[in-house]
Parts: C-alpha cells; sequence; structure tokens
C-alpha cells in the first residue's frame, strides 16, 4: 500500500469513527469468527473442512454431497448445524466438539485490538454462532477473552442461530441490552439486518472473501477493526 493510499484509508477510518459519537455507546457486541480475527485460510477454512467430513460421516455422503448439503442448510438454517438437527435430529455436542477442534498455530494474537476493546467505554460481548468452548479458546487464545463482559454462544440460543430474530431477543434479555446504545460488529452481512432494526447501530467487517450483498441495515463497513476502534475511543 502507497504512502497516499494509508493516508487515504486512515482518514476515512477516523471520519467513519467520528459519525459514531453522536449516539452514545454502552455496549459493544461482537462476532467472533472473522471478526476478531481474520483468518479464513488460517482457521476458519479448518472448522467448514471439518464440517463437511462431520456431515459425510454422519450420513454416509461422498464428501462432495456432504458440502452441497452443508451449504444449503446454512442458507436455510442459518448454520448447518441448525439443518442437520431439524432434518435428522442429529444430537449436537459431538458435532460441536469435532468441528471446532482446529490447530490455531497460525493464529497471532493483535495486541493493537487487545489495547482498543479494553480502552472502550461500557460492556463488551462475544455474540457468536459458534459454541461457548469454542469462544472461549479462541478468545483466550487471541488475549481478549477476559476483556468482555459476556459470551452468548449457539448453546444459548437452543441451538437457533443468528440470524434468527429470536437469537437476538434473547441475547439482549440475557445482558439487558438497550438497542438505541448498542453497536454490533460482524463480518455477514445478513447477520446485521434484525439488530439493526432493533435500532442498533451495526458495523460489517469486510473481508475479500464474503460476497453476500449488503444492504440499507449496515451503518459502516471497515476493514480494520482495531484501527476503527481506536479512532473511535480518541474521538469519543
Amino acid at each position: 500500500m502507497s504512502i497516499k493510499q494509508q493516508s487515504q484509508k486512515s482518514q476515512a477510518i477516523k471520519q467513519t469513527a467520528q459519525k459514531q459519537i453522536a449516539t452514545p455507546i454502552e455496549s459493544w457486541i461482537f462476532d467472533l469468527d472473522n471478526t476478531l480475527y481474520s483468518g479464513e485460510d488460517i482457521l476458519f477454512g479448518q472448522i467448514k473442512t471439518r464440517i463437511t467430513d462431520y456431515i459425510s460421516r454422519y450420513l454416509a455422503l461422498h464428501p462432495r454431497k456432504a458440502l452441497a448439503l452443508q451449504k444449503q442448510y446454512l442458507q436455510e438454517y442459518g448454520t448447518s448445524l441448525s439443518g442437520m438437527m431439524a432434518v435428522h435430529g442429529m444430537d449436537p455436542a459431538d458435532f460441536l466438539d469435532y468441528v471446532h477442534d482446529v490447530d490455531l498455530v497460525g493464529l497471532k494474537p493483535c495486541l493493537k485490538l487487545q489495547s482498543a476493546i479494553k480502552n472502550l467505554p461500557g460492556r463488551k460481548f462475544i455474540f457468536t454462532n459458534g459454541s461457548r468452548g469454542h469462544a472461549k479458546n479462541i478468545a483466550t487464545h487471541l488475549g481478549l477473552y477476559h476483556l468482555f463482559d459476556g459470551v452468548y454462544a449457539i448453546e444459548d440460543m437452543n441451538y437457533t442461530p443468528k440470524p434468527k430474530h429470536s437469537a437476538y431477543e434473547g441475547f439482549n434479555k440475557e445482558f439487558a441490552i438497550e438497542p438505541m446504545h448498542a453497536i454490533m460488529f460482524e463480518d455477514t452481512p445478513r447477520n446485521l439486518q434484525v439488530p439493526k432494526a432493533m435500532g442498533m447501530k451495526t458495523v460489517l467487517i469486510e473481508h475479500d472473501f464474503i460476497c453476500e450483498n449488503e444492504g440499507s441495515f449496515i451503518d459502516y463497513r471497515i476493514n480494520d477493526l482495531a484501527d476503527w476502534l481506536i479512532d473511535f475511543s480518541n474521538s469519543y
């Protein structure tokens, strides 16, 4: 990236962050995978492969057919897990243990992000379609787990994931969230539609591998979470 491009990026981040000041934020809500880290190839690729493997073994399908079913259930039910439970009566515990047993060697903690989250005013939460164990494992590895006031995972949603409305209702009730004073960070555009309708500010973490169309329910689009949070804190 050239010096000019770096300057433009910095200015865009600063201007976006400054627009947040008009709305006091009391609750900071973060998705986990590909939001608190960027690791489609490093980590989430492993998870997707293990989901395919599990479905293939569980249903005795060729891996190619298992992958197609995995994608179908993701679209129809919000997660492949929910589809497998609804259609095939699968018990979720073994599935979650298997798909989240991943190698974290390539996943590096970000000191800048640690500092940025630590310095945010108000309460901070992880809201993930992954399991509680996965959230604790990844966030601890990243040096972030102790910075959060709570974690809301797929077990807490009774396995009904984002973007289902009930998932957000349950989260808000559990932590007494006031949507008008909350902001949610996600890498999946459709998962921001319900929180926006509830009154939250919404931030999309953009990645090259995200192909979903965006909508009017996305308030801000950013590439670097740590830089954006730091600029927000400095402007708050």
